[in-house]
């Protein structure tokens, strides 16, 4: 055991020794991003915008909680008898997770996925959360996928738009063509990837033992996913529809945000809509950038202005929203505190899931609260 600590050990030194300069130019690059773009857009003006918004930023808050409470319950819905999360569990899991995924550059989907799995690994056994995590991501991404189809539609079809950001919906509306065939193809054909990939390694290396236990465990893994539609079909539509509110909920919050900082266009439901649907792209094509900064502002500046708004208005929202981001990365830092888990702790044990579950299970290391 202590042995695969240290191994364990020198492979974690080694991937951050590795990503960290990487990460820091990101975090540079984005920096340099942003401060491009509020100068361009003039900081007078999005101060004004921040004074309009005042109070309200209260409401935005509430509303943002929304988003996490509706995907935390159909997180709890997503576990099979004889197991079941607490909606405070999941809700608590997610913050956390998502704290760690804005903090940490390059790693954001790897460790904070993981991370929330065990966080909850004190309620539910590890590979029960993971399952049940892997397919709420899966309804969500069906969700998203939707919702950018439709954004960047009505995009298309409703303004003319410079020929940089035509490139780049047609772009993402190709992506989601050749993404959504295959994803259904794999879920109806049930692929099996990672059992399949663990066989192909034991046939390579003769069969070691830590092999047939990581296979048998991506099996287990891939047959809760793959059944659960099969054992569970009357939760799609409710799992469905509260993916479906968290993107509502979105549209809500970029509505209210421009009714208050938007001073010579009123917002309509039409351009909330289109900006959330843009925020989802760039949450998805940048999430390896700490809070996405300088790549949301300049994004949504420009398609502010393309949807009659002034840029500034544009820097103004992403900048609320990023304000809105680290409120809630605060709380999840805080919930780490209470739990006595640091950043690069809670960071370092999400990366080390898949080894953990590589191992037998005593020889496994246990979480803080953990069974």
């Amino acid at each position: 055991m202590i042995r695969t600590l240290m191994s364990k050990n020198s492979n974690r030194n080694s991937r951050t020794k590795r990503f960290a300069p990487v990460g820091i130019i990101f975090a540079i690059l984005g920096l340099l991003l942003f401060a491009y773009t509020v100068r361009k857009a003039g900081v007078g003006h999005i101060i004004d915008g921040i004074e309009r918004l005042g109070t309200g930023f209260v409401l935005i808050l509430l509303l943002s909680g929304i988003r996490h409470c509706v995907r935390s319950i159909a997180w709890t819905k997503c576990f099979e008898p004889p197991y079941a999360l607490r909606f405070r569990d999941a809700l608590e899991a997610r913050l956390m997770g998502d704290a760690l995924g804005n903090v940490i550059p390059l790693a954001s989907v790897a460790v904070s996925e993981p991370s929330k799995a065990a966080f909850v690994r004190h309620r539910v056994p590890l590979m029960a959360g993971l399952s049940a995590l892997a397919i709420e991501n899966i309804f969500y991404s069906l969700s998203v996928v939707l919702f950018i189809f439709s954004g960047m539609s009505a995009l298309l079809l409703i303004f003319p738009l410079p020929k940089p950001l035509r490139y780049a919906a047609i772009a993402s509306l190709l992506t989601i063509l050749v993404v959504v065939p295959l994803g259904y193809l794999v879920i109806r054909r049930q692929w099996k990837f990672l059992s399949g990939a663990f066989t192909w390694l034991g046939n390579r290396t003769g069969g070691r033992g830590w092999i047939e236990v990581a296979n048998a465990r991506a099996q287990t893994l891939e047959e809760r996913i793959y059944g659960f539609y099969e054992r569970n079909s009357a939760r799609f539509l409710p799992i469905l529809g509260l993916e479906v509110c968290f993107h509502l909920a979105g549209i809500a919050e970029i509505y209210t945000t421009l009714s208050f900082i938007s001073e010579t266009v009123a917002p309509t439901l039409l351009t909330a809509f289109i900006l959330e649907s843009v925020n989802r792209v760039i949450n998805v094509a940048f999430k390896f950038v700490p809070f996405r900064t300088g790549v949301d502002e300049y994004g949504s500046g420009a398609l502010a202005k393309v949807l009659g708004f002034a840029r500034a208005t544009g820097v103004t929202l992403a900048i609320i929203r990023k304000a809105r981001d680290i409120f809630w990365t605060t709380i999840g830092v805080l919930l780490m505190v209470r739990r006595g888990l640091s950043l690069r702790a809670a960071a370092n044990q999400s990366q080390d899931i898949a080894e953990d579950l590589a191992l037998p299970a005593s020889q496994a290391p246990t979480l803080p609260g953990g069974s």
